[in-house]
Parts: structure tokens; sequence; C-alpha cells
């Protein structure tokens, strides 16, 4: 029995479900439910094409099935699913439930956070795949009403991805409710497709006996391997199901899964293969040419919108894991903007839109089809997928207690799997499969180098600092007060906030009421407001306050502060000062990092958004005082 606690969004019930259910069918299942558009078309048209016979047809489609049964079905869906963070899912969520499990094992925490990390930073470059390939894909559907309109097809597939990213500041909410039904139109729209070229060749689903697979492999042992690296294209998308399931809850992810997407993409893949099976040329397009010629202009139309959503999805994961970043200390902070009053999830991060935006742009016009950005894509999932086993393991192993020779035979399966999968990407490397694996080593040196650089920066700070306590028992008798309360915002509780000792050395006086406001990110998704605030009285009108918060969250210390007003410690904004410290860092050839690393966190630093702003502190109460650090 798993001894993780679950949020109660993890058990919808009632007249809710069904839409919960259509909401997952819009959000989650966008990219998975994409694949066809290019997924078959890649295993036979790829740069090492499998001859195109009977036996190959089935044992490709054989392999596309068990891989769905076995990565989504049976590791996600039935499985890495149970392992939530109190109802929240995704591999940061994932990565604070491991730590909060691992605080006793330094060593085991250190590799599993540094493997969680990279991870994260896998997820980013298939956020800059997705939209490019999916709506690549879609709009390729032009080259079969007409072969003339393939000049068009990049200009098109450009004009639609720069349009969803400039809409994204202007929030999501309202396209959203026409995500469920759009992405359900979609599926039914696979599933007949596919039903209707079953029924023409109903052989086809011999395929679904592994035989097929194997035989495959025994055949062709070389161009199999090759094909796995796009068979995998067939399971893009996993990450979503667990990514989102604190949106949905996993039971609707799980209805959603067997009783609709499922069978709609199975049928369309069967199809698909089906078609080949009567007409071999059609491995041009195999999806388009599934539908009748006087259907395609209207399947292209479905397909942007359904491929535009799937992008939407993974832009606004991008987001999410980016808060969520900020908020467990592997970033600095940036500008969020909440797009709805009502939606906290629904946020905008300009920073992180232009980068992906940007990248999206370059690979449209570096590979200009589909098939030349499949080659590119694979080695971001195939990575992510091993590192979700790795610290599910850990999960089994810590939370659940399950076994350990049960648990070394799960993993080592899932692994297992997962490597081949990884190796066979791995022959793409050259021709595109460098391109995520290089944004996520460039992701992952920042996110480390931040990381690291502000365990640096608070070793330096402690070196000259002066314990909190002692300052108040020995100095603060000495120093003249002034009305009203200053509120000093630090991370470290034991010793005394440097931006204090920089306003006594330059205004020589102290409020009369002195505030330590300390802002801590829990390991959870979400603090209740009951569990928010902290408050101690150190004496002679010093307090200490700790404000709590889940790495979904956004720090509010106005609120915070009212919620201390409710528990005896009363303000009034009018009459507080927030200090803050601003730190500049200096990089020199101390013991710390590499040099040119720290010239990377300096720059971070410098570039990283105000504090009042980031903690939603009014403008007008906040003094600001300087000072410099070397590292």
């Amino acid at each position: 029995m798993s001894t993780v606690a679950t949020d109660a969004r993890a058990r919808p019930h009632g007249s809710r479900f069904p839409l919960l259910v259509v909401g997952a069918i819009g959000v989650v299942f966008g990219d998975i439910g994409t694949s066809p558009l290019y997924a078959l078309k890649e295993v036979f048209g790829s740069q090492h094409p499998i001859p195109l016979n009977e036996a190959n047809i089935l044992g490709a489609l054989s392999l596309v099935f068990w891989t769905l049964f076995v990565i989504v079905t049976l590791k996600y869906v039935t499985l890495i699913l149970r392992a939530d963070n109190r109802g929240e899912g995704g591999i940061l969520a994932l990565l604070a439930l491991v730590v909060r499990l691992t605080r006793q094992q330094r060593r085991l925490r250190y590799v599993l956070g540094l493997l969680g990390v990279f991870g994260a930073t896998l997820f980013y470059g298939d956020a800059v795949i997705t939209p490019a390939i999916s709506v690549l894909s879609a709009v390729e559907g032009l080259e079969v009403i007409a072969p003339q309109l393939h000049p068009f097809v990049v200009p098109s597939a450009l004009t639609v991805l720069i349009g969803l990213f400039l809409i994204q500041g202007y929030g999501t909410g309202k396209v959203g409710a026409f995500f469920g039904p759009v992405t359900l139109l979609w599926f039914i729209t696979l599933a007949v497709l596919g039903a209707a070229s079953i029924a023409e060749t109903p052989d086809v689903l011999v395929a679904l006996h592994p035989a097929h697979a194997y035989h495959f492999f025994a055949d062709h042992p070389l161009l199999s391997f090759i094909a796995l690296g796009a068979v995998v294209l067939a399971v893009t998308g996993t990450e979503a199901l667990y990514a989102d399931m604190g949106h949905f809850g996993r039971g609707p992810i799980r209805v959603g899964w067997f009783f609709v997407v499922w069978p709609a993409l199975l049928a369309n893949y069967f199809g698909q293969g089906a078609l080949l099976l009567r007409q071999p040329k059609a491995v041009e397009n195999p999806f388009y040419l599934l539908a009748p010629e006087w259907f395609v202009p209207a399947l292209v139309v479905l397909a942007t919108a359904a491929t535009v959503i799937a992008s939407q999805a993974v832009i606004s994961g991008a987001f999410s894991l980016t808060r969520q970043a900020i908020q467990l200390g592997l970033l600095p902070r940036m500008q969020i903007r909440h797009t709805s009053a009502r939606e906290e999830g629904q946020i905008y991060i300009a920073l992180v839109n232009w980068l992906l935006l940007a990248g999206v742009v370059f690979l449209v016009l570096e590979f200009r089809s589909s098939s030349g950005l499949a080659a590119a894509y694979g080695m971001a999932v195939t990575g992510a997928m091993m590192v979700d086993s790795l610290l599910v393991g850990a999960v089994m192993v810590l939370a659940w207690q399950w076994p350990r020779p049960l648990v070394a035979a799960v993993v080592g399966t899932l692994l297992a799997i997962d490597i081949t999968f990884f190796a066979a990407n791995t022959l793409k490397l050259l021709s595109g499969g460098w391109l995520p694996l290089a944004i996520a080593l460039a992701l992952f040196t920042v996110l480390t180098t931040w990381r690291h650089g502000r365990q640096l920066m608070i070793a330096r700070k402690k070196e000259n600092a002066i314990g909190r306590d002692d300052f108040i028992n020995l100095m603060a008798d000495e120093i003249p007060r002034v009305p009203g309360t200053a509120v000093f915002m630090t991370g470290d509780r034991e010793i005394a906030p440097s931006a204090l000792l920089h306003n006594l050395k330059h205004n020589k006086v102290l409020h009369e009421r002195v505030i330590f406001l300390t802002v801590k990110v829990e390991a959870v998704p979400y603090v209740p407001d009951d569990e928010r605030v902290d408050i101690k009285d150190l004496g002679k009108n010093f307090y200490r306050v700790i404000t709590r918060y889940g790495f979904m969250q956004q720090p509010d210390i106005p609120a915070a502060l009212e919620l201390a007003s409710r528990a005896g410690l009363p303000f009034e904004m009018m009459e507080t000062t927030f200090v803050l410290g601003r730190e500049t860092v200096i990089p020199t050839k101390l013991k710390g990092m590499a040099l040119w690393r720290e010239h990377i966190f300096a720059w971070m630093m410098r570039n990283a958004a105000s504090a009042n702003d980031f903690f939603r502190i009014p403008a007008n109460r906040v003094v600001e005082l300087g000072s410099q650090i070397e590292i």
C-alpha cells in the first residue's frame, strides 16, 4: 500500500468525472494522439527504409502495438500514475517526492537529484520539437490535396506556429474550452478511418500476436533495431500522462486512455497497415491516404487544430515546469504573469515563450519536413523514460515498500526496454538527434550552475555573518528605534540578514518592530493556508515569520502577512517597509566553481526578476540595498 499522500483531485467522482475525462482527452493526449500523422510513415520511409512486404508490415505493426501496451498502458497508466506527489505528477513533482523520501541518504539524494534535473531538461528539448513536427506533419496534407502546394507547406506551418506563440500572453482559458471536444472529434476520426481500412483487409489484425514482432527481429535484426527509432514516435507524449495528473486526476486519464485514446490509436495504426498491405505506394503518407479524397481538405484542417492543441499543451507544460524549477531553487526568479483570475495554473513566462518560438522556427526552417524532424525526435523522449524508471524505482522501495527483488525485476525490465529504444535512437544522433540532447545539456548546465552558485553565495555570506540571536541580544538595545515595521527577507533563519546590517551602516536606526521573513518552498505541490505562516517572537520586538508554499504555488507576501495578522501579528501595509538585499556577484578564482560557470551565475543574478515583483510586494513599500559578494 502506498504511503504517499494523495490529493483528493486524484480521485474525482460524480458529475464532474465525464467532464474531466473529456478535458484529459483534450490536454493530456494531444501529443501522443497526433503521432499517427508521422510514426508509421517513418518506420518505412526513414533513411534506412524497411522493405515493404507483408511480413515486415505485420512485424512493424506488432512492434507498435506492444510498445503502446508495455510503455504507455503498463508503465505509465498502470504503474507511474500511482507515484503521485500529493496528487501532482511530472518529473519535478516526482523528483521532489524522491528528495523528501531520501532526506536521510544524502548521496542517494544527490545522484537521484541530478538525474531528475536532467530528466526535466529533456522535457524542454521535447517542447521545442513537438510543435514543429506536429504542425508540419498536419500541414503536409496540403501535398496530398495537390502536389503543387508543396512550396506552401513550410510558410503555412510557420504562420500557424508563430500565431500560436503570439497569443500565449493573452491566456488560453477561452480557447481551452474547445480542446476536449475538438480532440475527441480527432480521436473519433482516427478510429473511423482506421476501422474502415481494417474492414477492407481484416487479416492485418493478426499483427496483434507478438510472434510477428519476434520474427521481424529474427529475420532483420539490424533493420528492426533501426526501426525502433521510428516506432518510439508512437509513444511521444507519455510524460504528459503523468505531468497533467494534478489537473485531471488519475481516474479520468485512465478512462480516457482505455476507452477512447488507445482504441482509436490502434485502429488508425492498423488501418494504415491494412492500407499498406493493399497499396504499398501509400507509404508516402499513409495517414492522409486513409481518407477518401473528398475528406482530405477537412482532415487537414482537423489535423492542424489537433496539432495546435498538442503544441499548446507542451507550451503550457514548459511554463509550469519553469515555475516549479524556480520554486525548487533550480532557476533564478522570472517574470510570471497569471493569465486567469480563476485558474492558478494558467501562467505566462515571456522569456520561455520567445525562446521556444525561436527554437521552433529554427527547426522548421532547418529540417523543412516532418520526416527531417523525425530524426531529431526520440532522444529526449527515451532519455526521460529512463529517468522516470529510475525515480519510480526509488518510490517503490522507499514509499511503497515493495520487496527489493520485485523492484529490481520491474525496474530492470523497464530500463532494458528504455535503453533499447534509446540505443536505437542514437543511430539518429548525427542526423538531428544531437539537437534535443544539446538543449538538455545546456539547460542542465544552467540549472546546476544556478543551484551550486546559490550554495556558494550562501556559504560566502555566512563567513562574515553575525548570528541573528547574537545581534538581538548584544546590539539591538544600543540602536535608536523609529516608528513602523521593517521586514527583512532572508533565506537563512540563523544569521542576521545582510540587508539589516547595511541598513544600520547607512541609516544608523532600527524600526520599532523588525520582522525576519523567510519564504520556504516545500517538496509538496500545495501548502494549505492554515499551514502557510509560522510566527515566533524573538524578543525585543523582533519576530521570525516563515511562509511556506508548495512548488506549484506562487508566493504572495502581502497575502501571507494578512494570514499573520489573523494569527496575532498585525500588519499595516502603509506603515511597513520591506528592506530587500540585491547582491552583485563577483566571479573570482576562489575555490568553488569553474570561472566560466561563475560568470554564467553572475549574469543570471543580474537578470533575475526583482524580488518585489516575484513576491508581489507593493513597489512603493520597498527599499533595496546593494552589496557585492565574491565567489
